[in-house]
Protein backbone atom coordinates (compact mmCIF):
# COMPACT_ATOMS: atom_id res chain seq x y z
CA UNK A 1 0.00 0.00 0.00
CA UNK A 2 1.29 3.46 -0.84
CA UNK A 3 0.05 7.04 -0.70
CA UNK A 4 -0.52 9.09 -3.83
CA UNK A 5 -1.28 12.78 -4.22
CA UNK A 6 -4.07 13.75 -6.58
CA UNK A 7 -4.35 17.36 -7.68
CA UNK A 8 -7.22 19.30 -9.17
CA UNK A 9 -8.75 22.72 -9.60
CA UNK A 10 -11.90 24.40 -10.82
CA UNK A 11 -13.04 27.96 -11.32
CA UNK A 12 -16.26 29.35 -9.87
CA UNK A 13 -18.50 31.90 -11.55
CA UNK A 14 -19.81 33.67 -8.44
CA UNK A 15 -18.56 34.24 -4.92
CA UNK A 16 -21.54 32.69 -3.17
CA UNK A 17 -22.01 29.62 -1.00
CA UNK A 18 -24.04 27.69 -3.58
CA UNK A 19 -21.53 28.17 -6.42
CA UNK A 20 -18.57 27.24 -4.21
CA UNK A 21 -20.31 24.08 -2.96
CA UNK A 22 -21.62 22.97 -6.37
CA UNK A 23 -18.29 23.46 -8.13
CA UNK A 24 -16.28 21.80 -5.36
CA UNK A 25 -18.63 18.79 -5.46
CA UNK A 26 -18.25 18.60 -9.26
CA UNK A 27 -14.46 18.67 -8.95
CA UNK A 28 -14.34 16.00 -6.24
CA UNK A 29 -16.76 13.71 -8.10
CA UNK A 30 -14.70 14.00 -11.28
CA UNK A 31 -11.51 13.16 -9.34
CA UNK A 32 -13.31 10.15 -7.82
CA UNK A 33 -14.56 8.98 -11.22
CA UNK A 34 -11.28 9.33 -13.13
CA UNK A 35 -9.26 7.65 -10.38
CA UNK A 36 -11.84 5.05 -9.23
CA UNK A 37 -11.56 6.25 -5.63
CA UNK A 38 -12.98 4.69 -2.50
CA UNK A 39 -13.82 7.50 -0.03
CA UNK A 40 -12.71 5.30 2.89
CA UNK A 41 -9.14 5.40 1.57
CA UNK A 42 -8.93 9.19 1.32
CA UNK A 43 -6.54 10.29 4.04
CA UNK A 44 -6.92 14.04 3.66
CA UNK A 45 -7.93 16.80 1.29
CA UNK A 46 -6.27 20.20 1.30
CA UNK A 47 -8.26 22.99 -0.32
CA UNK A 48 -7.02 26.39 -1.33
CA UNK A 49 -9.11 29.15 -2.81
CA UNK A 50 -8.28 32.54 -4.19
CA UNK A 51 -9.02 35.50 -1.91
CA UNK A 52 -12.02 36.52 -4.04
CA UNK A 53 -13.87 33.39 -2.81
CA UNK A 54 -14.84 33.99 0.80
CA UNK A 55 -18.51 33.01 1.19
CA UNK A 56 -18.01 29.31 2.00
CA UNK A 57 -15.40 26.71 2.90
CA UNK A 58 -14.84 24.22 0.05
CA UNK A 59 -14.40 21.51 2.70
CA UNK A 60 -18.12 21.80 3.48
CA UNK A 61 -18.84 20.34 0.03
CA UNK A 62 -16.61 17.34 0.80
CA UNK A 63 -18.42 16.68 4.08
CA UNK A 64 -21.77 16.98 2.24
CA UNK A 65 -20.84 14.14 -0.13
CA UNK A 66 -19.50 11.74 2.47
CA UNK A 67 -15.93 12.61 3.37
CA UNK A 68 -16.67 12.16 7.07
CA UNK A 69 -13.42 10.50 8.21
CA UNK A 70 -10.90 12.32 6.01
CA UNK A 71 -8.93 15.25 7.40
CA UNK A 72 -10.00 18.40 5.55
CA UNK A 73 -8.36 21.80 5.64
CA UNK A 74 -8.88 25.08 3.76
CA UNK A 75 -6.31 27.77 2.96
CA UNK A 76 -6.09 30.99 1.02
CA UNK A 77 -4.14 30.62 -2.21
CA UNK A 78 -1.06 32.82 -2.55
CA UNK A 79 -1.91 36.04 -4.40
CA UNK A 80 0.17 36.43 -7.54
CA UNK A 81 -0.30 39.32 -9.97
CA UNK A 82 -2.25 38.24 -13.03
CA UNK A 83 -3.13 34.82 -11.64
CA UNK A 84 -6.38 32.96 -12.18
CA UNK A 85 -9.32 34.37 -10.22
CA UNK A 86 -12.19 32.58 -8.44
CA UNK A 87 -10.29 29.31 -8.32
CA UNK A 88 -10.51 26.39 -5.91
CA UNK A 89 -7.55 23.98 -5.85
CA UNK A 90 -7.33 20.61 -4.11
CA UNK A 91 -4.66 18.11 -3.17
CA UNK A 92 -6.07 14.78 -2.09
CA UNK A 93 -3.89 12.20 -0.33
CA UNK A 94 -5.03 8.65 -1.07
CA UNK A 95 -3.99 5.28 0.31
CA UNK A 96 -3.89 2.93 -2.66
CA UNK A 97 -2.08 0.52 -4.91
CA UNK A 98 -2.11 3.17 -7.68
CA UNK A 99 1.33 4.34 -8.79
CA UNK A 100 1.78 8.11 -8.73
CA UNK A 101 2.50 8.10 -12.47
CA UNK A 102 -0.97 6.62 -13.10
CA UNK A 103 -2.90 9.26 -11.14
CA UNK A 104 -5.38 11.33 -13.15
CA UNK A 105 -5.20 14.97 -12.05
CA UNK A 106 -8.36 16.96 -12.84
CA UNK A 107 -8.52 20.59 -13.96
CA UNK A 108 -11.94 21.91 -14.96
CA UNK A 109 -13.38 25.08 -16.47
CA UNK A 110 -10.96 28.02 -16.41
CA UNK A 111 -8.54 26.01 -14.25
CA UNK A 112 -7.60 23.99 -17.35
CA UNK A 113 -5.19 26.85 -18.07
CA UNK A 114 -3.16 25.86 -14.98
CA UNK A 115 -2.18 22.50 -16.49
CA UNK A 116 -2.54 22.64 -20.28
CA UNK A 117 -0.30 19.56 -20.49
CA UNK A 118 -3.10 17.49 -18.91
CA UNK A 119 -5.88 18.80 -21.15
CA UNK A 120 -4.65 17.87 -24.62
Amino acid sequence: MSIVAIRGAITVENNDSEDIIINTVNLLKEIEKRNHLNKDKVISILFSSTSDLNKEYPAKAARNIGYKDSALMCFNEMKVEGSLEKCIRVMLLYSSNIDQKDVKHVYLKGAKSLRPDLNK
